[in-house]
């Protein structure tokens, strides 16, 4: 996987691209000068963990050959209050048609979370952050 960040617009709206050429607009606080000209990083976070169990969980219900007709997910997430403000816990609520069991999409759910979801399984483990400087 290869992202590029670009600044658009002083001083903080960025522009995130995918390979695929497709994008996405990231901004700051308003309270530091932003101007919710895009998501905040830990809104994406947040939002990657509900799209990356979504696609999963989605997955599982079309592979037991449930005709989901809605689907759909609100995310919860509250930060410590302090420097880094990293997540104290992001609480997803789930919903959806009675197509599917609720004991099922239950243990879907479940299993999602626990052994297929990527960002889930980042979320949970400590991330070694690692950097490199060049100069264009």
């Amino acid at each position: 996987m290869k992202l590029e960040l670009h600044r658009v617009e002083v001083p903080f709206v960025m522009e995130l691209r995918n390979q695929q050429g497709n994008i996405c607009y990231m901004d700051a606080n308003p309270a530091i000068g932003g101007g919710n000209k895009g998501f905040r990083p830990m809104e994406l976070l947040a939002g990657s963990l509900a799209g990356c169990v979504s696609i999963d969980v989605l997955n599982i219900v079309k592979k037991q050959r449930i005709d989901l007709k809605h689907y759909h997910v609100r995310i919860e997430a509250a930060r410590v209050d302090a420097t880094p403000a990293s997540f104290e816990h992001i609480h997803l609520v789930f919903e959806f048609d009675d197509s599917i069991d609720p004991q099922k999409m239950n243990r879907n759910i479940e299993l999602t979370l626990e052994k297929y979801c990527s960002v889930s399984a980042c979320l949970k483990e400590e991330i070694r952050i690692t950097y490199a400087l060049e100069i264009k």
